[in-house]
């Protein structure tokens, strides 16, 4: 009997998601700001995506990439706070086997996705401001869609191997992981084998996307820093810098958060559980509700838009 158990053990049919392993308790009212940060999410990258859509004057590069951004950040939060919301309300937390390893493979992929955008709309600025005269020849609309396009494939292509990785593994010890959605290196640790594959792929991969991205925008803007300084008025520099504000608001709303989950992952060993946990959530659902509010608060052209509907027109006078 016992060996039999073993051996069904080794695949298991469902993982068990604890949520937030020590506030089990408090899970009701953790999910009012969680509930919030997704509600603001869904509706402010929807609005984007309907105002870029509707306002044939924002249909250029710099807002192609901001609808590219939009549209991963709702996948990227549709992939773990449905599933977060069911374990906090309705303590709904198996999740079948298969289902786990798609929802990491979702999770990884749009947020290494998420990361290429940022680096296309950096190329994006540093065309904008160091090259004017031919950002509209380089950035045209091809090569923006061959731009996504290659973000898109990375993401898809090299995520791909994470979920095969984790599949081959034999899971003999327990099916519980302490987490609120199926997070790579919480799931490969139940395995009863060698992990260290898993870990290296792991860690080659956080190199790609987040070393080099960074890399990337860090050479753009040195670039475009060194081209600001170059501008005759103190005006001038702060017009043209005020163009990158948003973007440079939503890099570092991005990274961040992950630097620092990283960090206390990494050293924070006397840390609690259930803070790993939750800065493990924050890092990947508070950019995708802070992105629009920042592209709306600090984009004249969005804002614009926006509160178009809610100017008073004036009547119109007739004269007779």
């Amino acid at each position: 009997m016992s060996d039999s158990n073993s051996t069904d053990f080794i695949n298991p049919s469902t993982f068990i998601l604890l949520g937030i392993p020590g506030l089990e308790a408090a899970h009701v009212w953790i999910s009012i700001p969680f509930c919030a940060i997704y509600a603001i999410a869904l509706l402010g990258n929807f609005t984007i995506l309907f105002i870029v859509k509707t306002e044939p004057s924002l249909h250029v590069p710099m807002y192609y990439f901001l609808c590219m951004l939009a549209i991963t950040d709702l996948v990227l939060s549709t992939s773990i706070l449905p599933k977060m919301l069911s374990i906090f309300w309705f303590y709904s937390r198996e999740i079948n086997f298969s289902a786990c390893l798609t929802q990491m493979y979702f999770i990884l992929s749009f947020f290494a996705i998420d990361s290429g955008i940022l680096v296309a709309m950096a190329f994006d600025r540093y065309v904008a401001i160091c090259d004017p005269l031919r950002h509209s020849t380089i950035l045209t609309n091809p090569m923006v869609a061959n731009i996504g396009l290659a973000v898109v494939l990375r993401g898809i292509i090299l995520i791909l191997p994470y979920p095969f990785l984790a599949r081959r593994l034999p899971y003999c010890r327990t099916n519980i992981i302490p987490h609120t959605y199926c997070e790579h290196i919480a799931v490969v640790k139940l395995a009863c084998a060698d992990i260290r594959i898993s870990s290296y792929y792991s860690l080659s991969m956080a190199f790609l996307f987040i070393g080099m991205d960074v890399s990337f925008i860090a050479v753009s803007y040195t670039q475009i820093l060194r081209a600001i300084f170059r501008l005759p008025t103190k005006d001038a520099r702060l017009k043209t810098f005020g163009t990158c504000g948003s973007h440079l608001c939503v890099i570092l709303a991005f990274y961040i958060p992950h630097l620092f989950s990283a960090l206390a992952q990494r050293f924070g060993h006397n840390v609690a559980l259930h803070f790993h946990v939750l800065m493990a959530n924050m890092y990947l659902l508070v950019p995708p509700m802070l992105n629009p509010i920042i592209y709306g608060v600090r984009t004249q052209q969005i804002r614009d838009r926006l509160l178009q509907p809610l100017l008073i027109k004036e009547p119109k006078v007739f004269s007779w």
